[in-house]
Parts: C-alpha cells; structure tokens; sequence
C-alpha cells in the first residue's frame, strides 16, 4: 500500500498505482500516469510531472541539493530509473536503470539508453541518443515522435488500469499497432 501527501498535486493524471509513495510538494500533470513502487520525494523545492507522461515501475525521484526534479510532457521514465535534480525536456524516453543526476538537462525529443548514469551538470542538447557511464552522446535524431508515441501507449495502459483491466481489449490493441504503423486508429 502507497501513499500520497498533502502536498501533492494530482492534476487530473490517468492513473495512480495504489502501490507509489508519492511525498512532498510533487505535481502530477493530466494524463500522466504513475506505476507501481515508484517514490518521489521532495522534501524542499519540488517534482513537476508533465501531461501524458508515464513513470513507469520502480522509478525513484527526488529533488538536488540545489535543483529540482523537472519532467516535460509525453515522456517515459522507464523500469528502476533515477531521477535527481534533473531537467528532462518534452517528448524523452529514459530508459531501463539510468540515472540522472543533479543539474542534467536532457533536451526534448531525447533517448537516454538503458544503463546510462548521466553526470552532474551534464547538458544535452534536443534530438540527442545519450548512452554509456558516464553518458554521452553517441547519435542525432529527432526521436519526439517515436517518445510520444510510447506515452500514448501508456495512456491505453493507463485508462485500462484505470477501468479495473489489467489488459487491453483487441481493439485497444489494434488501436496501438495501428499508431506503431502510422495508421489512424478506428473510430469508436
């Protein structure tokens, strides 16, 4: 069993696992969805979620020393992510085990690979592929679309745990590969 505090602002977001101890002056954007076992702890300045963003299970996130925890909007925030005193712009994924650590700033449209610890006051520009200890850039490309739509994907996700579902129907189903093909998804 989680827990939510006074202090947090839940702005409408899809859906919050009973499981996510969420402390502190933390803002939860509409749409956004947070999974289960994930900790945001902000015991002086603040967390800010953004719309449509998903922080996925066992995410840990917590205020710098000096900075806040600043998340943009249709961002994934993988499995067993770090998050400390960050800046992730609109439209990154964070992959699987990275860390991120005080002052960084990851630039919209990002990936940042599984694995990675990106340094303190590293700063990356847009479009950037950041891999490796301590992370760099190892590519260029303009990945805003492909982020998006993985945050879409968890919106389904959202809405079906939302409702009590813990899977999707066919049709919610072929509504998201229909989105990975650059299809329009059926009309309901």
């Amino acid at each position: 069993m989680g827990f939510i505090s006074d202090n947090v602002t839940l702005d409408n977001p899809a859906f919050i696992h009973e499981s996510a101890w969420l402390y502190g002056k933390v803002y939860i954007g509409p749409d956004a969805s947070v999974w289960p076992n994930v900790v945001t702890r902000a015991e002086f300045l603040e967390i800010r979620i953004g719309a449509r963003t998903n922080i996925q299970d066992f995410v840990m996130i917590h205020v710098g020393a000096m900075t806040p925890t600043i998340v943009g909007e249709d961002c994934s925030i993988t499995h067993h992510a770090t998050l400390h005193g960050c800046e992730i712009g609109d439209r990154c994924l964070i992959g699987i085990n990275s860390t991120i650590m005080d002052g960084a700033k990851i630039g919209a449209n990002s990936i940042v690979a599984g694995n990675s610890i990106v340094r303190e006051n590293s700063v990356f520009p847009e479009n950037s592929i950041i891999a490796g200890v301590p992370a760099k850039v190892v590519g260029t490309r303009d990945n805003g679309a492909a982020n998006a739509l993985n945050a879409a994907m968890y919106q389904r996700f959202a809405g079906s745990f939302a409702d009590g579902r813990d899977r999707l129907d066919e049709s919610e189903v072929a509504d998201i590969i229909a989105l990975y093909k650059g299809e329009k998804p059926a009309e309901k």
